[in-house]
């Protein structure tokens, strides 16, 4: 390719508005350009790059036994209100109306179109299991597009759906996706950790996400410092023993706390550790108002509370929504005792080893002290509601847990018969019985998995990027397009390495040395080739992009330089 004919906007300073490296170097390099908050058009090196890691993808996916098709963006309301997610999805379901008032919605994921067309076309176990595809753009208005590619409101997903028999089965096909998923990420050179991840609005249990390790990562992943345990921090249990507080229960009594709103002003000026106070939280679950108590030091993990109470919606209430139960006292100053019979408490374990508690006494600038469960007030359920801490004991019992960063790039679920009992698809078994199909769900953000690529291979230079995801395999650079002899050697080398199966692009441009270099380290091909003033000898200088190791050759063995330098870059 002819630099001069294709699109390469490079940009020498840093966008004011891309906070993270790979979303500052994509835009410098003009790989991309946005075009509105959370959409990207993919210029020519960005549609290459997406084309490397999609064959990638494919190969995997065709490898372990799934078969690629394309399904529409474009899907009908009566789909997802079958399957009951209509209403529950929420904000980042982009819905529209067609010319006569039909709702649509914009692809977010597939489940509804997919169960509807196995549901249509696969009547017997014999057609039983069976993995299907496609690399497609998706749709979520998210409410804070940022870092690029790595969190927009258009981008491209690779997604799986799998549709099984059995249980067995479906274990089967999750391990072999397992292990294609590692193979993708693993070839595109990324340092990830696959971790036990929550379902969300998906649906189903027993997940992974596969997470990029990275400082820019919006995800936080638990891990063992002895073992291969890792989950995300929402879903990492705690299974530390609080051992019971034996001490004699003291008189309750109310004390006055003015500018405690907090249980760091609290402990301090009642002069308490914060794990002798307990927070109380309201959260409105299922529309029914739920009253958490957590240990001072610790908070409450929303997830958890969610799945143990088997809910759909779990949010904090608002000031205006607790009102009605604490005669108005404002958050800082609530707390358990004195709450209506009918309203529940939940308290996270950690609370039922504590004695003589400090807690709200439901008036502003007052609080109680000595406060005992059972004598003071009811807690009907006590379970592991609070985020793990780093420190505490790893859950699979080797080890302590440590925090890092990541940037989600897979995620897989085993969906169950979710979907399939709603939307009715349903097969014979080998009895003549009618049973739900069993399903998988399987997800990559390929779009993403550029940027963290881009994030993981650049210097201060711009991009090193590896062999096997370049956009091109050489950058030719004649120095002086109108010298004579080094445009000659130029283009011979063009066509020999284009021969050779080089992959090439040629900077033909009428720009200054510096102007060329500083835009090839920018782009960041493995191999530049520089032509120029020994090109009336027949000599070029060959650079390696990743080590900055400079070597001088002949025209004629140029490519057989560059074909034994590939084990290096």
């Amino acid at each position: 390719m002819k630099q001069s004919k294709t699109l390469i906007p490079t940009m020498r300073e840093v966008p004011a508005d891309a906070e993270v490296k790979s979303h500052q170097l994509l835009l410098r390099a003009g790989f991309i350009r946005q075009n509105a908050s959370g959409v990207y058009s993919y210029l020519p090196l960005g549609k290459k790059m997406l084309h490397k890691v999609e064959d990638i993808v494919r190969e995997e996916m065709d490898d372990a036994g799934a078969v690629e098709l394309l399904m529409p963006a474009l899907q009908q309301a009566e789909l997802w209100q079958e399957s009951g997610r209509w209403q529950t999805y929420g904000p980042e379901l982009m819905r529209l109306k067609d010319r006569h008032s039909r709702e649509f919605a914009l692809g977010a994921t597939h489940e509804e179109v997919i169960t509807t067309l196995v549901r249509d076309e696969v009547k017997s176990y014999k057609r039983l299991p069976l993995t299907l595809y496609q690399i497609q753009t998706k749709f979520r208005d998210e409410k804070r597009p940022r870092f690029g590619l790595l969190r927009g409101r258009e981008f491209i997903m690779k997604d799986a759906y799998s549709f099984h028999s059995s249980q067995e089965s479906l274990d089967e096909v999750y391990d072999r996706l397992f292990e294609a998923y590692s193979n993708i990420f693993r070839r595109c050179g990324l340092n990830f950790r696959a971790v036990i991840a929550d379902s969300g609005a998906m649906g189903g249990k027993d997940t992974h996400e596969f997470m990029v390790l990275s400082e820019i990562g919006e995800d936080t992943i638990a891990y063992s410092d002895t073992s291969s345990y890792a989950a995300n921090i929402e879903m990492a249990p705690v299974v530390t023993v609080y051992k019971k507080n034996n001490d004699e229960q003291k008189v309750l009594e109310k004390v006055e706390t003015p500018d405690s709103k907090t249980i760091e002003s609290l402990a301090a000026f009642l002069n308490v550790p914060a794990e002798q106070c307990v927070k109380t939280l309201v959260f409105k679950v299922d529309e029914e108002i739920v009253i958490v108590l957590a240990r001072g030091d610790h908070e409450i993990n929303d997830i958890k509370l969610k799945n143990f109470l088997n809910a759909g919606t779990v949010e904090m209430a608002t000031e205006q929504e607790a009102a009605h139960l604490f005669d108005d006292a404002t958050f800082g100053s609530l707390g358990p005792v004195g709450v209506p019979a009918d309203v529940k408490i939940i308290a996270d374990q950690a609370v039922q080893s504590l004695t003589n508690i400090v807690c709200g006494a439901n008036e502003d600038g007052w609080h109680y002290v000595n406060a005992n469960i059972e004598r003071d007030f009811h807690v009907s359920e006590f379970a592991d509601l609070r985020f793990i801490l780093e420190g505490d004991p790893s859950p699979d019992g080797k080890g302590t847990i440590q925090f890092a960063k990541g940037i989600e790039v897979g995620h897989i679920f085993k969906l169950g018969t979710r979907y399939s009992e709603a939307m009715n698809a349903v097969y014979l078994d080998e009895n003549g019985r009618t049973q739900p199909m069993i399903m998988g769900c399987y997800g990559i953000g390929v779009s993403r998995i550029v940027a963290a690529i881009a994030e993981q291979f650049n210097d201060e230079n711009g991009f090193v990027w590896p062999a096997n995801l370049t956009p091109f395999d050489v950058h030719l650079i004649p120095i002086n397009v109108k010298d004579e002899a080094q445009v000659n050697a130029a283009n011979i080398l063009y066509e020999r390495l284009r021969q050779s199966d080089f992959s090439v692009l040629m900077d033909d441009r009428t720009e200054r040395a510096g102007v060329k270099f500083t835009d090839s380290d920018l782009i960041g091909l493995p191999i530049r080739v520089t032509v120029g003033k020994k090109a009336v000898e027949g000599i070029v200088e060959i650079k390696v992009r990743k080590t900055g190791d400079v070597i001088e050759s002949s025209v004629e063995n140029v490519v057989n330089v560059i074909r034994d330098l590939q084990g290096t870059i």
